[in-house]
């Protein structure tokens, strides 16, 4: 594989990374379902797991109802392994704020600042589908948590 061909792979990955965190900031979550294979796989190791289209529609679709969260993922520090011309490995840092309004819609005027609710990683894998690039897998790792206020 040329270099130029490498780097666009790794460009539609990279899009693909953008775009999650894009459309779950800003309440279009359920879209992210169409961002995977038809049996792809989104999963926080002991919390939960979402296979599949609809699987992953309906969970997304219960966070976009959450129209009282103002949150913004931050990835950075992308690391991209192109196996082949179908496949691709990567991480991706990420941290997570939130806040959540006790009433109403996350509004136009800024959350309070706090610590970030999590720090962690993304371990994804993309293949090439006919539609495109899409997630086969996107795993959540945290490394740092915010403790729950009690």
């Amino acid at each position: 594989m040329d270099p130029i061909e490498r780097l666009l792979i790794e460009r539609e990955c990279e899009r693909l990374v953008t775009l999650y965190c894009h459309y779950v900031d800003h309440g279009e979550a359920q879209r992210i379902a169409d961002l995977f294979t038809e049996d792809g796989v989104w999963t926080a190791p002991g919390l939960v797991t979402m296979a599949g289209r609809e699987e992953l529609r309906k969970g997304l679709g219960a966070r976009q109802a959450r129209t009282t969260r103002t949150a913004r993922h931050v990835c950075n520090n992308l690391l991209l392994d192109v196996i082949d011309r179908d496949h691709v490995e990567g991480v991706v840092y990420l941290t997570l704020y939130n806040f959540d309004r006790k009433e109403g819609e996350a509004a136009d005027v800024p959350a309070p600042m706090d610590l970030p609710r999590m720090v962690g990683e993304y371990r994804d894998r993309f293949v090439r589908t006919p539609e495109g690039w899409r997630f086969s897998r996107r795993e959540t790792a945290a490394s740092f948590v915010r403790a729950r206020e009690t």
